[in-house]
């Protein structure tokens, strides 16, 4: 045990480190197993989509959003997100697939809408440049953004 403790004292910057990405690992792992939502590939989320109860939320900021996007999607920015959680309400129950240009900013809003008790959350894995450049789907172009669904 005084080895122990005599290492600690002589490698104080190696101990630090040791013990934060000791953390890291913990934390990494809690979030892996209470996670709510669920990633899944551009060719899955296809078929997902075709089903009418599925809503794609595109969290990119506007003028990506305008610049190409899945056909019907409804676009909330990340840095808006929980201001529009209110008009999202009425998407609880739906599945919702969340895309964004890489699938980095969905995972931090997949976290939000299952905290806001969404029911069947998913990311799409690599975002909108996977369902671009490697899987080669279609996007729609517009002028405006639209910010809720319609019938």
């Amino acid at each position: 045990m005084d080895r122990y403790l005599e290492f600690i004292l002589n490698h104080y910057i190696l101990s630090l480190a040791m013990a934060v990405v000791t953390f890291l690992l913990i934390q990494e792992f809690f979030d892996t197993v209470f996670k709510r939502f669920d990633f899944i590939s551009p060719m899955l989320a296809v078929m997902k989509i075709d089903d009418a109860n599925t809503i794609v939320l595109d969290v990119r900021e506007s003028p990506d959003f305008i610049q190409g996007h899945i056909e019907n999607a409804i676009n909330a920015p990340l840095s808006k997100l929980s201001e529009q959680l209110p008009t999202l309400q009425q998407y609880k129950k739906n599945l919702v697939l969340i895309t964004c240009q890489t699938g980095t900013r969905a995972a931090a809003a997949a976290k939000l809408l299952t905290k806001s008790d969404f029911e069947n959350v998913l990311i799409l894995t690599g975002g909108m440049n996977a369902w671009q450049d490697e899987y080669k789907l279609p996007i729609k172009i517009t002028s405006k953004n639209r910010i809720t669904k319609t019938n």
